[in-house]
């Protein structure tokens, strides 16, 4: 009896099962959220107010400052940047 998952990582499972990218964009979009909501706190901003820096709406930012949701565009997370003193550095790795 073959075990085929035996001694791979959970990256080998996840590939193997066609759910890599998806996780990885989730977790991504995870850690962008929480960096952004981390820069909000330290300078004490509120949702209205960043949302206002950002030129958006209160219920756009709610949508990038979700976690689960990963429909967010480089022009929203520009925006984001900006408003923080920060700038975007997007790569392909």
């Amino acid at each position: 009896m073959k075990k085929k998952n035996i001694g791979s990582n959970f990256d080998d499972f996840l590939r193997d099962e066609k759910m890599l990218e998806r996780a990885q964009a989730v977790a991504i979009k995870r850690v962008i959220a929480f960096q952004i909501a981390e820069e909000m706190k330290q300078r004490k901003l509120s949702k209205t107010d960043m949302a206002d820096k950002m030129m958006t709406s209160r219920a756009a930012l709610e949508r990038l400052l979700d976690p689960s949701n990963s429909s967010v565009t480089l022009s929203t997370l520009e925006r984001a940047a900006s408003a923080l003193g920060k700038k975007l550095k997007v790569e392909l790795a």
